[in-house]
């Protein structure tokens, strides 16, 4: 347990690891949020013990299971990021494998002693419970922003997430190394983030209070008559009228703990910026927008790796057409082509030689289903995140019966 007071946020809170948990009276889903992952982020923690606390004392009727867990206990009592390792990092395939094997009993720092508690909470309720599974990560951003959420790209969490009326932002995972959310995508299960709003500004609380409200009741935890629906419905549409839809990346601006980066001040999230304009400096030199865009996440603080992304608007057409090319599973001739092969015997990931397939761009392998991770200066792999979604656990949901 921790005392986490914040002044600018003018809350103060005691918060376990277990923030909150409901068992509902009848079955149903079993809802998991994750706020404070990042120390420096704390405005999700105080919404989840708002809505929780707010769910016991009326004794609103709720389906299945709702847990609301805390990150980084020890990041968020110090209002830092992380300590010495950021805790969204540390998910890939082997960091899980060590956590499976029990190689990090012992962990060698405060950040994995946090990452071994999280992933016996996560085992234990995945353990216990039964589905459908969801899992919501509550994040705020160091710069203005409108809330938006950010996704791993596969059809299930596209077609869950369509019912926010906020932007929604396609394949971060791809710019990303071992992120929480990524490894509850393999998994299979529903699962994203939602940034909602300055990590210091009242209304991310408001707004993170709005998103999970909304979220018991998309999941069917909740009867939309249980809360304000239309309120909270409200604070989420006010600010993102002109940005609504998809959006994907294609630019990243990587930093490394030696480098020393300077965003230029003043930008908000989705703003417009042109080809050619500054937007930081890194190591004294000027770094210039690639291309025209929006620019997503810059850096307003002092840790962290991601300068800034660039991102653009994805037409309805394109998102249509994907959805019909990974239904019909185009995707396995691809190895019948040149410099393309298997990566794997489940065959859910490709390897292709670029000196073969330069024909190909990222571009084509995004409407298949696939995101690449660079090998080397000749290879990339391409996995596959239509693969592990556990769709039959959805089937019955009213979302997923939408067209």
């Amino acid at each position: 347990m921790v005392k986490l007071q914040s002044k600018e946020l003018e809350q103060s809170v005691e918060v376990h690891r277990i923030i909150g948990h409901i068992k509902g009276t009848s079955p149903g889903p079993t809802v998991i949020f994750v706020g404070g992952i990042h120390g420096n982020e704390p405005a999700g923690v105080f919404a989840l013990h708002k809505v929780i606390t707010q769910l016991q004392e009326s004794n609103t009727p709720v389906r299945g299971s709702i847990y609301a867990i805390a990150g980084n206990l020890k990041a968020l009592k110090n209002g830092e990021r992380f300590q010495e390792e950021d805790l969204n990092r540390l998910w890939s395939a082997n960091e899980v494998k060590k956590l499976q094997n029990g190689a990090l009993l012992n962990p060698k720092n405060q950040d994995r002693e946090e990452q071994v508690a999280l992933y016996k909470s996560f085992k234990e309720i995945l353990g216990t419970e039964t589905g459908p599974f969801y899992f919501f990560d509550l994040h705020t951003t160091s710069s203005k922003t409108i809330p938006f959420i950010t996704v791993n790209d596969n059809l299930l969490n596209r077609k869950f997430t369509k019912q926010y009326p906020v932007p929604i932002v396609l394949g971060i995972e791809e710019y990303l190394d071992g992120p929480l959310l990524s490894y509850v995508n393999e998994l299979g299960y529903v699962a994203f983030g939602f940034e909602g709003g300055q990590h210091n500004d009242l209304s991310s609380i408001d707004n993170h209070l709005a998103f999970i409200n909304l979220s018991l009741v998309f999941t069917d935890s909740v009867k939309k008559d249980s809360i304000d629906f239309n309120h909270y419905n409200n604070i989420l549409i006010k600010n993102s009228l002109e940005v609504q839809g998809f959006y994907e990346i294609f630019n990243h601006f990587i930093l490394s703990r030696k480098d020393e980066f300077l965003m230029k001040p003043g930008f908000i999230n989705f703003q417009r910026i042109k080809k050619g304009q500054e937007l930081a400096t890194c190591n004294g030199k000027k770094i210039v927008a690639i291309k025209n865009g929006k620019i997503f996440m810059p850096l307003y603080q002092d840790q962290g790796s991601d300068g800034f992304f660039i991102i653009r608007s994805i037409p309805k057409f394109f998102l249509k057409l994907s959805a019909v090319l990974r239904k019909t599973r185009i995707d396995k001739i691809l190895a019948l082509l040149p410099g393309v092969q298997w990566n794997t015997a489940k065959k859910d990931s490709l390897i292709v030689n670029l000196k073969w397939a330069r024909f190909f761009s990222k571009d084509f392998f995004h409407l298949l289903g696939y995101r690449s991770k660079i090998v080397d200066r000749n290879h990339l792999i391409f996995k596959n995140r239509e693969v592990a979604s556990k769709r039959e656990d959805y089937k019955e949901t009213h979302w997923f019966q939408k067209n």
